[in-house]
């Protein structure tokens, strides 16, 4: 099952997005073990993910380093120490306060840790990120504040609904932010955006990255609200 899976998506995103980017399939690794993570590595999973730090922590050098680390959860400003320097792009910064802590913490290790910022751009109460109205100025508050973080785009949680045409405006949204921060200098890479539930959609709206559990690993028990990545 998991040999078809990647190879039907990975074939899905061979020819890009439509803008013909090259698109980052991030494998949302929830709930699965080690030797599971390993086997999709060795059929073509170049990148992996957690959403929470304690399965990070246990897993990460269990994972083969044919992949890359990414965390893409709600993170916590006293569980920054975990993250910094040990994965290679957090997804989720949604505060100032959270960027302002990952800047501190890679200054005092010595290194430069790559974010993306999370923009709320459903105004769902039970998602993370930045408001839409002023992604923008943060986004430039933080890549102009802080020294030892570098923005490399911007994720978000599409909301799950069935209105195809409301999740067509929200990519759209999105990536019309990107584009406008990407030339006004920001050094971004990535747009990640885009599920199990809806990732068909966002890469025909200009998303270049996305993040898949389901669909790649199969269905899970989730023990909460996030059955939709």
């Amino acid at each position: 099952m998991l040999e078809n899976n990647l190879k039907t998506v990975l074939e899905e995103i061979s020819g890009g997005n439509n803008l013909g980017e090259k698109i980052t399939l991030v494998g949302a690794s929830k709930t699965m073990s080690a030797q599971d993570i390993n086997r999709a590595i060795e059929l073509g999973l170049t990148v992996v993910a957690e959403n929470k730090v304690q399965e990070f922590r246990e897993k990460t050098e269990l994972i083969s380093d044919k992949a890359t680390q990414h965390f893409i959860g709600h993170l916590q400003t006293n569980k920054v120490k975990y993250l910094v320097g040990k994965v290679s792009l957090i997804q989720s910064v949604d505060s100032l306060r959270l960027a302002e802590e990952i800047d501190k913490t890679a200054f005092r290790r010595g290194v430069i840790q790559d974010i993306l910022i999370e923009v709320n751009v459903g105004g769902e109460l039970s998602k993370s990120g930045f408001d839409f109205s002023n992604a923008k100025e943060n986004v430039l508050a933080i890549n102009n504040g802080f020294k030892n973080v570098r923005v490399k785009g911007l994720m978000a949680m599409l909301p799950h609904v069935d209105d195809q045409n409301l999740i067509i405006s929200l990519c759209q949204k999105m990536r019309a932010l990107y584009d406008e921060l990407k030339n006004m200098g920001l050094n971004f890479e990535y747009l990640s955006m885009g599920m199990s539930n809806d990732y068909k959609i966002a890469v025909k709206n200009g998303s270049n990255m996305i993040r898949l559990g389901r669909t790649i690993f199969g269905e899970r028990n989730y023990g909460g609200n996030n059955g939709n990545i």
